[in-house]
Parts: C-alpha cells; sequence; structure tokens
C-alpha cells in the first residue's frame, strides 16, 4: 500500500523528469484552481530528482552495445554535461552497476573575436568591403574598429593597394573570398581538416583556441540494472532482530580511506631542533645547566668573565639594561675582591687591565647577553665543592644584545653552550670534542679558524641560500684570570663553545631570513607545514 502526496505544480516545471520540491501547505494555499498549475501526484517510494536522471542515464546504457559517451548522452537530452557526470559519479557510488571509464579529448572551438569574424567577416574582409569604387582615405579607414588590423593584414594578402599620389587614399583592384572566415566555418561546423600552419595562424590571432575536454565511457557494470536500490550504510539491530538484512544491500567499506587528521598543536622549527641538540649532549655524557635567570648582573655576566668595565659590549647599544631594578646584591664578597683585584692589578701570572674596577658598574642589572654568565655560576659553584671532580654542563636557552636587526641577526636568539672542566685539557681535547658534536649534527659544510690566538677557534658553516659563510659559532679554553679567582685548581682546564640555535634551524629547513624563522613575519602555515628534525647523524 502506497501513500500518494498530491501537489499543483506548474506546467512548465516538469522538465527532464525533474519534479520542484513543493510543501504541501504552498498547494493547499494555491489551490486546484490555481494559474499554470497542473495536478499530479507522487508516490512516497519514488526516487529522488538525480535518480529520475539516473534512470534515463541508465536506459541508454542498456540500449547501447559497447557503451556510449557522457558528452553524446548530454547532448542528446539536452542536458549540461556536468548534470550527466554528476549522476555518473552516484552510479558509481552504488557498486558496480556501470563501469566508467575517464577519458580526455581535444577539439578546437572558436574565441569570442573568432565567432564575431565567423558571422560577419574578418578584419581584412571588412577593410575590403568598406572601400567603396572610388577609394577611401587611409585616415578615415583607420578610424573604423577593425581598420587597423584588417589594413594590415588585406596589404599582406594584396587585397587593396595604397596609391600615395591620389588624394583618395587606398584603392581596391580585385575582390577576394574571404578565407579566414571561410576556415572559421569550417571549424565552427566540426570539420577539423586545417592544416597545423593554419591552426597556428589563426590561433596566434586569437580566433582560435584549442580545448580539453574530458568525458565518460559508460558501459555495463558487472551489477548491472536499470532499476536503482539503495545501499545500506550501516547494519542496525532491527535489521538483526528482523532478519531483513538479507535482502538488503549494504554499500562496501573502504578501508583505506584516511581520516579526519584531529585538530592539534604543532612544534615550531627552533623547538624541534633544540629537541636534537639536547639530546646529543646528553648522548655525550653532559649535564644541562639550569638558565631560568634571563635578568642578570653585570658581574656575572661580564666582570667573573674577565671582561673590562669599559668593554664596548658593556655599552647600551649592545645590551639591554634594566631600570627596575637597577642593581643588583648579594654577591660572595671574597670572590667579588678577587675579581676586583684581577682587573685593577693583577695575578695569577696576569698584570690586569690597570684601571680602578668600580662595584656601581659590576651592580647594574641587564638582560643576559649570553649563557656563559650561568657557566660562571656553575663554575664558581663547582670551585666550591672540598674535592674537585670533572663535569661536563651544557645548556640551551634564551639570550638577547641590542643588535642591528638583518636576515642573519635578531635581539633576542637562542645560544647552544657546551662546558667542560678537566684537569690537563688543551686545545686539542676541544677540537676533538667538536668534531664529535658536528658529526652528530651531520652533513654540515663546516670549516674553522683561529683569528686572534690559539686559544680561540670560530667554526662556519656555507649557507646555500646567502651564497656565504655564516658563522655558527665559537670556541676557546678560559683564562686562568677567570678560572683561579673562582677557586679552582691551577692545574683545571675548562674548555667551551658556543652556537646559536636559530642559524643550524635556517640551515635544516632551507629558511634564508632569520625573521622568517622568529618575529611577527613568521607564517604558521610554516611551523604546521614543517617536517620533524632528524639530524643525519
Amino acid at each position: 500500500m502506497f501513500a500518494v502526496l498530491h501537489l499543483f505544480l506548474p506546467v512548465d516545471s516538469v522538465i527532464y523528469g525533474r519534479l520542484p520540491c513543493i510543501p504541501a501547505s504552498v498547494a493547499r494555499l494555491v489551490g486546484k484552481s490555481g494559474p499554470n498549475w497542473q495536478h499530479c501526484s507522487v508516490s512516497s517510494t519514488s526516487f529522488p530528482v538525480s535518480s529520475l536522471r539516473m534512470d534515463t542515464l541508465l536506459r541508454r546504457v542498456e540500449e547501447a552495445e559497447d557503451g556510449v559517451d557522457s558528452l553524446q548522452v548530454a547532448g542528446s537530452l539536452g542536458l549540461d554535461h556536468q548534470a550527466v557526470v554528476g549522476a555518473v559519479k552516484s552510479l558509481i557510488a552504488l557498486g558496480e552497476v556501470i563501469s566508467a571509464d575517464l577519458r580526455s579529448s581535444k577539439h578546437w572551438e572558436l574565441t569570442e573575436e573568432g565567432k564575431e569574424i565567423a558571422e560577419q567577416g574578418s578584419h581584412e574582409a571588412r577593410v575590403f568591403g568598406s572601400i567603396p569604387d572610388e577609394g577611401l582615405a587611409q585616415s578615415e579607414l583607420m578610424k573604423l574598429s577593425f581598420g587597423k588590423v584588417g589594413f594590415s593584414k588585406a596589404m599582406s594578402n594584396k587585397w587593396i593597394k595604397v596609391d600615395k599620389t591620389h588624394e583618395g587614399g587606398a584603392r581596391v583592384f580585385r575582390a577576394v573570398v574571404d578565407q579566414v572566415r571561410e576556415k572559421l566555418l569550417q571549424v565552427q561546423g566540426g570539420a577539423e581538416k586545417l592544416e597545423e600552419k593554419e591552426k597556428s595562424e589563426l590561433k596566434k590571432r586569437k580566433l582560435l583556441s584549442e580545448v580539453t575536454v574530458k568525458s565518460y565511457w559508460i558501459s555495463k557494470g558487472s551489477s548491472f540494472s536499470t532499476s536503482i536500490t539503495k545501499q545500506e550504510t550501516e547494519l542496525t539491530t532491527e535489521m538483526i532482530a528482523s532478519g531483513s538484512w538479507k535482502e538488503k544491500t549494504f554499500k562496501p567499506y573502504n578501508f583505506e580511506a584516511l581520516g579526519v587528521a584531529p585538530d592539534s598543536g604543532h612544534l615550531h622549527p627552533l623547538l624541534k631542533v633544540r629537541t636534537q641538540f639536547r639530546q646529543i649532549f646528553l648522548e655525550m655524557g653532559f649535564s644541562e645547566m639550569p638558565t631560568n635567570n634571563f635578568v642578570e648582573s653585570s658581574f656575572w655576566n661580564f666582570d667573573s668573565l674577565f671582561q673590562p668595565q669599559q668593554h664596548p659590549a658593556r655599552d647600551q647599544h649592545d645590551t639591554f639594561f634594566i631600570s627596575d631594578p637597577a642593581q643588583a646584591k648579594g654577591f660572595p664578597e671574597e670572590y667579588l675582591e678577587r675579581v676586583r683585584k684581577v682587573h685593577s692589578e693583577g695575578g695569577y701570572g696576569s698584570q690586569g687591565y690597570k684601571y680602578d674596577w668600580k662595584i656601581e658598574e659590576a651592580q647594574k642589572n641587564l638582560l643576559r647577553t649570553h649563557t656563559t654568565a650561568v657557566s660562571a655560576r656553575m663554575l664558581y659553584k663547582l670551585a666550591q665543592q672540598e674535592e674537585f671532580k670533572p663535569v661536563k654542563y651544557f645548556s640551551i636557552d634564551r639570550v638577547f644584545r641590542n643588535e642591528t636587526l638583518d636576515a642573519t641577526h635578531l635581539a633576542e636568539f637562542h645560544q647552544i653552550e657546551g662546558v667542560v672542566a678537566d684537569r690537563g685539557l688543551t686545545l686539542g681535547d676541544l677540537m676533538g670534542i667538536l668534531h664529535q658534536f658536528f658529526n652528530k649534527l651531520g652533513p654540515y659544510h663546516t670549516r674553522s679558524h683561529t683569528p686572534c690566538c690559539p686559544s680561540k677557534y670560530q667554526f662556519l658553516n656555507l649557507s646555500i641560500g646567502l651564497k656565504k659563510w655564516v658563522e655558527l659559532g665559537n670556541s676557546g679554553v678560559f683564562r686562568p684570570e677567570m678560572l683561579l679567582p673562582m677557586g679552582l685548581p691551577e692545574d683545571v682546564t675548562v674548555i667551551a663553545w658556543g652556537l646559536s640555535l636559530e642559524r643550524p634551524t635556517m640551515i635544516k629547513y632551507g629558511i634564508n631570513n632569520i625573521r622568517e624563522l622568529v618575529g611577527h613575519k613568521v607564517n604558521l602555515q610554516m611551523v604546521y607545514d614543517s617536517p620533524i628534525c632528524r639530524l643525519d647523524s
């Protein structure tokens, strides 16, 4: 038993078997006597609009022996090709009802200008037709919309000639056939027998264009039927209880389909490379130093490292000083005095800098310019132990410098630092540790040189993007004027090296401008797309 819904539809609404969806309330308001409305009945078991098109398509496939082209179907039904393609894809989704192979074909069609010429004639023919028997002044001819192009082509074809001595201008001597129009009409009629040279000439004049059309060759599938049965997408408890699942057709599951990617956060490339560097240090037996104090005193940042108070690096154009609180307190008194003495008077085999060292300058607070200030604190703490034990420290954290911003410099960046303290260490030990360190980093094009003294070792990397050698970092041996005032034994040597985190990250991810890695110009899509950092050790 079927439920029937009575609708009153406009007569002109039934097109190609499609019925518009009209609510029952609308039908009641219009009434049976409404103008241009036709009474019809629709069964509740009727298929939707797209099914009517699919039924028509299935009948066409049934009538064809080997199959039918979707373009031909669209043309015979007077439908847009995309409508037929939609029906094809709907049938494909139902299983093996039909088989559809995507095919590509190319044909030539006229441009808008080409259609105009096919209708009205070519520029040169219209120029020819515009010239009367008595001739026309060339200046008047050029005022026509087709005059300039048509004049040159007509002259090239020798359809017209210019009599410069005549007062009237150009003269025509013979009637001609509009060959351009004839060629375009041939193409428009479907007879594409033009030579490649002729097609190329028409294409160059933008009268012809080559169009690629994709269509489907449709044939019967293994489960072909002209009637459409909706496939079930899930097995319900009601189906199991009633046993109706035995008569149902289920849509096959696609177990190779990818699920929707869950929304999640993404690590910045700096964090990925930082993790790799940290792992390298841990594999080499280093311990991580606490670096959670961005604000540091000038004493630990400069004075404890035997850097004189008049050094240019301590000027405001190189360092960010803190205004509140402006000064630090609570220094180790005995160590403070030894630092003052080695600066101003010398000691431990050094003559010092011979200047009046001031505690006020050492108390100034600043944003630390390097993590070596943390290394100084850790070495002083090591010196206070009753018995010296060799140590290997590392740190990776932010530092701040009043730099001029460019492609390789920022005012805030990350410093990677390694420190080794033991008896009898030499520059050879430093070079050996650095060799092992960079071997773990992977294939970096590095070189090194010692620009000023044998206790300093600088390493650089060849940047492919910037096309120059870029400094990665520096290394060296700490001076006795720094270590002995701390209380370390005289036979203990400390070697150290430091490099930035940003530059290796730029090299790893192929970034040429550091401002594209850190700062307000960072493209968040870059953070999303950047792969996992795996250093080829």
